[in-house]
């Protein structure tokens, strides 16, 4: 496999709070990773930091070749029932970054746009409003917002936190499909454990630091022991 990006000795501070120190890992292309740790453990910073969103305090990250990104953010529903954007004005944003100023909506995008709701089982919601959907539905979208450029890294902080059990198993089939037959290189923030270890192929847990970072079999030999996690 291509290396698709190496982050080497990154660290992140808070003020004087150092929230992530020291940190080294590569992402292969076709990798899905799931990044696991608790509460303040720096999972959101370590996204944040990877999509240059906030300042590094030491380190580097290299991205190798293409550098397009898909991100789905913490906590991204809308849970206002009046929110009165289509779901294919929505989708539609995730092509504007892309684009020069002014930026319109060609016919080619409208293509793309159409592809990438097929794919999600989402085509028959194109003209609906998102606070029209159900919390799954809206989750499908904004995963769709997130692809329609195609990119070569998906990132996802907590996709199904606000979904119920049904719902969050067809999303982490539909996420493992993705990597598995586009191709899609993953990383996955999630305190989903199980959900993780059954359908990321590799894990990445942190505490401020890098704990563990390897194949999902070598997490579960080294954490797990007779049925208890360690």
């Amino acid at each position: 496999m291509n290396n698709l990006m190496t982050v080497e000795h990154l660290s992140v501070k808070y003020g004087n709070n150092e929230v992530l120190s020291d940190i080294h890992f590569s992402v292969e292309e076709g990798d899905y990773i799931g990044l696991v740790g608790a509460n303040g453990s720096g999972k959101t910073t370590l996204i944040k930091a990877l999509l240059g969103l906030l300042p590094l305090n030491g380190g580097t990250v290299r991205f190798e070749g293409d550098r397009r990104i898909g991100y789905l953010p913490q906590a991204a529903i809308s849970a206002d029932a009046l929110f009165p954007a289509e779901v294919s004005e929505i989708v539609a944003t995730g092509l504007l970054g892309l684009k020069r100023f002014p930026r319109f909506i060609l016919k080619s995008d409208q293509i793309a746009i159409n592809d990438i709701l097929r794919r999600l089982d989402i085509f028959h919601l194109k003209q609906k409003r998102l606070g029209d959907l159900s919390g799954g539905q809206q989750q499908r979208v904004l995963l769709a917002r997130a692809m329609v450029a195609k990119p070569s890294l998906l990132i996802l902080d907590e996709p199904t936190s606000a979904l119920d059990p049904k719902v969050r198993e067809d999303f982490f089939e539909l996420i493992g499909d993705i990597n598995q037959k586009d191709r899609t290189t993953i990383i996955l923030v999630s305190h989903d454990m199980e959900s993780v270890l059954t359908h990321a192929t590799k894990v990445m847990m942190l505490d401020r630091r890098l704990l563990f970072f390897g194949s999902t079999e070598a997490f579960v030999e080294q954490h797990f022991e007779k049925g208890g996690f360690h």
